[in-house]
């Protein structure tokens, strides 16, 4: 199925002002290679615009404490793509006031007047398809400007008709599967201070019960789409785990993994009167005391990512991702009654 050839209709493409995508679309005023974000807010939870890419954040996790996935392997969303950027009109603006200022070289000059003017491939920057495709450039990913990755995006200026997809050649080129990557890199999810019982502070060989509120950690979703080009793609992060570290090696974790899974939407379970005596399914006993400090008890959710998207069928899976936080965890001895 053509990418390009996609009834928008059939995607779920949301976006909270239709002025957003206005000074983005080849014609228009913009410059095609920034990102905006509606309202005026600082926040990651609007939708934004970045070059020709929408990303909708609405159903993203907030808050100043929120952060982003960090993948369980080395892969990466790609720190550049290729997307429409030009109408015929705008690349002859673009291109003609370097060509006069001659400061790339007449060699180099000539070489780029014979393929958008002279007709080898293209003639007269293909005005005659005006309105029947785009030309599409490089744009580098927000935030990635001085990653590595962002030097690879180095073809010229191609085009592509409406009703193609990107040359197959070129893997950044944006499809469903590459804004599904982009929209990983926007993922927001909460922070993990767990809940603890005992709340303050705990005692030495006294079972300490651990649980994550469930009203935070719930799935989170961000939805990045081409408007020209009619496709989107939603990626999806769902927490399924959390891995608790006491802080020190004087501790035992329940389970002894430290690995507590998701079970009937919870992770871990609250305390209640009475279970005193029972092993918490998610917790940490620690066996030395923190002294006059604390430890550090790190909790780290482990967050399943997978994506929807235009002319796919069923979920896709992106690599997993995890998030992290610590917090002050004081331990004490239990003092002895002398009788």
């Amino acid at each position: 199925m053509s990418v390009c050839a996609a009834v928008l209709a059939g995607a779920t493409v949301l976006f909270s002002s239709p002025t957003a995508w206005a000074d983005f679309v080849p014609g228009g005023e913009g410059t095609a290679s920034e990102t905006q974000v509606d309202g005026g807010q600082e926040d990651r939870t609007v939708s934004a615009t970045a070059g020709a890419v929408v990303f909708d954040r609405s159903n993203n996790g907030s808050g100043q404490s929120a952060g982003p996935v960090a993948s369980a392997t080395n892969w990466t969303p790609p720190a550049c793509y290729y997307a429409p950027k030009y109408t015929p009109e705008q690349l002859q603006k673009a291109l003609e006031p370097v060509w006069q200022a001659e400061s790339t070289g007449y060699q180099w000059d000539a070489e780029q007047r014979d393929k958008y003017v002279n007709g080898h491939p293209y003639k007269d920057f293909n005005k005659e398809k005006s309105g029947d495709g785009y030309w599409w450039d490089s744009y580098v990913t927000d935030g990635r400007e001085g990653d590595p990755g962002a030097l690879d995006c180095t073809k010229p200026p191609f085009w592509v008709d409406t009703d193609d997809d990107p040359p197959a050649d070129i893997p950044q080129a944006i499809t469903p599967e590459v804004l599904a990557q982009l929209a990983y890199a926007e993922i927001r999810v909460p922070s993990t201070e767990v809940d603890l019982a005992p709340e303050n502070a705990t005692k030495v060989n006294l079972p300490t019960w651990a649980w994550l509120d469930g009203a935070k950690f719930k799935p989170v979703s961000v939805t990045a789409s081409v408007p020209l080009l009619g496709v989107q793609a939603t990626t999806t992060a769902e927490p399924v785990s959390v891995e608790i570290d006491p802080g020190t090696a004087d501790a035992e974790t329940y389970p002894a993994s430290g690995v507590c899974e998701i079970e009937n939407g919870a992770i871990g379970e609250p305390y209640a009167q009475g279970k005193a005596d029972e092993t918490p399914p998610c917790g940490v006993k620690y066996l030395r005391s923190s002294g006059d400090g604390s430890y550090q008890l790190k909790a780290t959710v482990t967050w399943k990512i997978h994506w929807t998207g235009t002319g796919v069928d069923g979920e896709q899976n992106l690599p997993d991702g995890a998030f992290g936080g610590e917090q002050d965890v004081v331990v004490q001895e239990i003092q002895a009654v002398n009788r």
